[in-house]
């Protein structure tokens, strides 16, 4: 009798390296082709199951039915709490797993989350995704929750967390076609850092990439994938595709000619998963096999797709004859356990915009509950669906008695023939000749409106292009219940279908349709019937207390795939603010939104803050506004006074443009790191030293107050002389104190001198300059109560000679940055006349001669001045042939007596002309 033997890539006490390496040789190459899609084909002869990726798990699971739902993100890293954080992943992977356990084919263990994209700029869509403008910030906050999601297991992972989206991804206006241009200093000091520390701890083992192109190369192309993000990597990390962007690289970005040859590049470059046309693999496959038997991909490409593919599945399990997880049940889904969490981090995420003394509310019997979001909860896109909703209004009435009122306006819709009534049975609006029928009037801000018939309580949608009133209110990937208002004569107006931009107009039946042609609209009279801010008015004055609920709607007012225009407040809702607060004193402002927003009421006595926060919400909300607890929650991004002190939304330039907290010269609304408590925090003896190559700094907080209290004690630092701009002041460490009254408590901050360091574009690394730099602590980034200086001993950068690489000049002027060839390098191309790139401290030192290389769709000119770009001495000038794209010419000119250290312009004198790199090494 023979035993048999399982093969060496079951053995689970077999290196993972040879695991890997048996089951990759017992593959042929047709199945090793079938494990780079998304919908990973089954390998039956071997035993290998179908596979899977993504399943989307942003702030709890989310799209396969109800499951614990958390406060986005952005509202999660507001409570600056890591250990938090990683447990909400924690519960979020468990409750993966219970579905998983009942359903392996729809809820895979490769779990898209987190995101780590710095929100640079509140207007993105996705701001709520994401966890603040600081990239240390943000790569901390996503090594926790990923560390959660991974779970405690050493070796078996629990899900494989994935990033996303790398890389310079913040915006969605025409997201898969702009370039986001990436100076070396931003793309080191900036992007890359929020990916580092996942990647780096091992919490992270999956990155996806982003729709863009960075630097004119799509960054699914990029290769950084290969040469940075696998270095950080302790182990193996998979790149998984978004969805449908392999398409993209021969169709909206046609950056290759056809998909065979785009498909290589993408897996060479590092790509090991296609997401693309959903469950239908056929075609990626097939365009794989092609790149494979015309020679543009080797068998060697593909085996080191699949061993990336097979290290995650291998870590997660599958091959194992169990896990540490296997007991995981759907008991875990929204159990007590989950709930109270998904509590906890809903209060604490609250943070304390401003307070004259209303909050915490006292001697308070009778509450008037105001707004939009007052009595509802919505999700986001990527939010769970909700198991149940504690409401703003739910969770007051827990504590007193609340009066209630959405505050909105309600109104009739008449045109020539006759009133819109609406389908009692939710079907098609009409215009007829019979009583009017009554809409409530939703004002989201950004011109966006919703209607609500009285008679059925269902929104007013779009189905097959007739407009119905069948829906709960808008929701679904295209949202097909917002509508626009566009002023017509004699007090008119026209309704604009937003999603596809189509007018309202009426059929001989008085059907509601859309229609192509504006003038073809139909012309309507809306009378309002009821004021939704007289109704506030009444209401509030009626109360002990008014809370105001008001905010965004996340499917409405900016989402994926839509940007916004503006940081207001809609203007009805703000409208209602200031209305209630002159009706009643004692009133507080209660916003609740995936972004920073501005309103026009400076007199409004309080003002709470909070991302959409779960199904737990309103108890959350009841226990900051009665005291319960102290608001914990700090702002992870500035809120600015309005969009108009915001760069424009594709500077992607921070250091250029003084974007963000680091580099804003302004007074914002509301500074990073902002928000208040209830009791008061004293800030004494800051002491810092370093040794031994780093930096440790104390200081004393000490609660001042009556009550106890939470203080986040935050570290920045400015480094007072440099060679380069540096940031006005940069996040280094935080740490949450709580203390009793009186009580005081030491805060250490211990960071590695060699974390000051800035990206040096001379020599292409991190340097530590020998300089002065001044140590802060406080409150936020404004408001810091110690400072004091210490001295750096570093490096002195020395003057540029030689190869001066395009890419890394020093400062510019109306330049893109361009990808140098397909594969790799960068340069800089401009169309405008006296566009320029300046080298600061060249040594012209007995160089003679330079040599440019460079190219010109149309033929151009470039010169080398001293000192200015319009005015200064011109040194040499380079006639640029007319050359194809990617086709460079190495130009020789002769430079005029310039010996010693200058700062040296290019400037770029006509159309179209791509530079790579100057040589003064040459004529030397």
């Amino acid at each position: 009798m023979t035993m048999q033997h399982e093969p060496p890539f079951r053995d689970p006490s077999a290196p993972l390296a040879d695991r890997i390496d048996d089951l990759v040789r017992r593959l042929t190459l047709e199945e090793k082709v079938g494990l780079l899609h998304q919908y990973q084909a089954p390998v039956d002869r071997l035993g290998v199951a179908a596979f899977r990726t993504g399943t989307e798990v942003l702030h709890g699971l989310a799209w396969l039915g109800p499951a614990t739902v958390f406060p986005q993100a952005i509202g999660l890293a507001s409570t600056w709490d890591l250990d938090l954080v990683r447990r909400v992943g924690v519960a979020a992977s468990d409750e993966v797993l219970a579905f998983h356990h009942k359903d392996p084919a729809g809820a895979g263990l490769n779990v898209w989350a987190p995101v780590v994209n710095p929100l640079r700029d509140p207007r993105w869509g996705r701001n709520e995704e994401g966890y603040s403008e600081d990239p240390w910030l943000t790569g901390v906050m996503a090594a926790a929750y990923a560390r959660g999601l991974r779970g405690s297991a050493p070796e078996i992972l629990k899900t494989a967390p994935t990033l996303k989206h790398f890389l310079a991804y913040n915006n969605e206006t025409d997201r898969c076609m702009t370039s986001s241009n990436m100076p070396p200093r931003v793309l080191r000091e900036y992007e890359l850092p929020a990916f580092r520390p996942p990647i780096e701890q091992g919490a992270a083992v999956a990155v996806m990439p982003s729709y863009n192109l960075v630097n004119g190369r799509p960054a699914h192309l990029s290769p950084l994938i290969n040469s940075v993000l696998r270095a950080w990597a302790p182990d193996d990390l998979l790149i998984v595709s978004d969805a449908y962007a392999p398409g993209n690289l021969t169709s909206l970005q046609a950056y290759h000619d056809t998909l065979p040859e785009a498909y290589a590049h993408a897996v060479k470059a590092g790509l090991d998963s296609f997401t693309q046309d959903d469950d239908r693999s056929a075609a990626t496959l097939g365009h794989l096999r092609e790149a494979l038997e015309t020679g543009l991909l080797a068998e060697e490409d593909v085996d080191a797709a699949v061993r990336h593919v097979l290290s995650i599945r291998l870590r997660l399990g599958e091959f194992d004859q169990g896990t540490p997880y296997d007991d995981i049940t759907d008991n875990v889904v929204n159990c007590p356990e989950h709930q109270a969490l998904a509590r906890e981090a809903a209060r604490r995420s609250f943070v304390l915009l401003k307070n004259d003394g209303l909050l915490p509310l006292a001697d308070v019997t009778r509450i008037a509950v105001i707004g939009q979001l007052g009595d509802t909860l919505l999700e986001d896109w990527y939010s769970g669906t909700l198991p149940y909703a504690v409401t703003a209004r739910a969770g007051l009435a827990e504590r007193c008695e609340t009066i209630f009122c959405e505050a909105v306006d309600r109104v009739t819709l008449t045109a020539d023939a006759g009133p819109v009534i609406a389908d009692p049975a939710g079907g098609p609006l009409q215009i007829k000749a019979a009583e009017a029928g009554m809409f409530d009037l939703f004002d989201w801000g950004g011109g966006a409106y919703a209607l609500r018939s009285v008679t059925t309580g269902r929104f007013v949608s779009v189905d097959g292009g007739t407009l119905v009133n069948d829906q709960p209110g808008p929701n679904g990937w295209e949202v097909r219940e917002t509508f626009r208002m566009e002023e017509r004569p004699r007090g008119t107006l026209a309704l604009r279908h937003i999603s596809t931009g189509c007018y309202v107009g009426a059929g001989e039946d008085g059907v509601l349709r859309l229609i192509d042609d504006a003038d073809q609209a139909v012309w309507l009279a809306m009378e309002v019937l009821r004021s939704g801010t007289d109704q506030a008015s009444r209401l509030a004055a009626d109360a002990d207390v008014a809370v105001v609920v008001v905010g965004d709607h996340p499917l409405v007012n900016g989402r994926e795939t839509e940007d916004r225009m503006t940081l207001a407040l809609a203007s009805a809702q703000d409208a209602v603010v200031a209305a209630v607060r002159k009706a009643n004193p004692r009133t507080v402002m209660v916003i609740t939104s995936g972004y920073p927003l501005t309103w026009t009421d400076d007199e409004v006595p309080a003002v709470l803050w909070s991302a959409h926060g779960g199904q737990e919400y309103g108890h959350a909300l009841a226990e900051v506004l009665f005291g319960d607890a102290d608001p914990e929650g700090r702002l992870t991004q500035t809120w600015y006074r309005s969009e108009q002190e915001l760069p424009d939304l594709l500077d992607y330039d921070i250091i250029a443009s003084d974007a963000t907290y680091q580099y804003f010269r302004g007074t914002p609304l509301h500074p990073f790191g902002h928000g208040l408590s209830y009791t008061t925090f004293d800030y004494a003896d800051l002491r810092v030293r370093t040794a031994d190559g780093v930096l440790t700094a104390e200081v004393t907080v000490t609660n001042t107050g009556d009550r106890p209290g939470v203080e986040v004690v935050q570290f920045y630092t400015h480094q007072q002389r440099s060679r380069v701009k540096q940031p006005l002041r940069r996040l280094r460490g935080f740490d949450k104190a709580r203390l009793a009254p009186g009580e005081s408590r030491t805060v250490t901050l211990e960071i590695p001198v060699s974390e000051l360091a800035f990206w040096d574009v001379t020599r292409d690394r991190f340097v530590v300059e020998s300089a002065p730099h001044q140590l802060m602590v406080g409150r936020s980034a404004t408001d810091l109560r110690l400072s004091t200086r210490f001295e750096v001993e570093g490096e002195t950068i020395p003057p540029q000679s030689g190869l001066l690489r395009a890419a890394g000049h020093d400062e510019y002027d109306a330049i893109t940055f361009v990808d140098e060839t397909r594969v790799d390098g960068d340069a800089v191309w401009s169309d405008v006349e006296g566009a320029w790139i300046l080298f600061r401290q060249v040594d012209l030192t007995g160089v003679t001669a330079c040599v440019v290389t460079a190219g010109s769709a149309e033929g151009g000119m470039i010169t080398i001045r001293r000192g200015d770009p319009l005015y200064g001495q011109a040194l040499a000038t380079f006639p640029v042939p007319r050359t194809d794209r990617y086709d460079y010419h190495a130009i020789t000119s002769s430079l005029a007596a310039a010996d010693g250290v200058h700062d040296l312009y290019v400037v770029f004198e006509n159309d179209s002309v791509t530079l790579v790199q100057l040589d003064f090494g040459a004529g030397a």
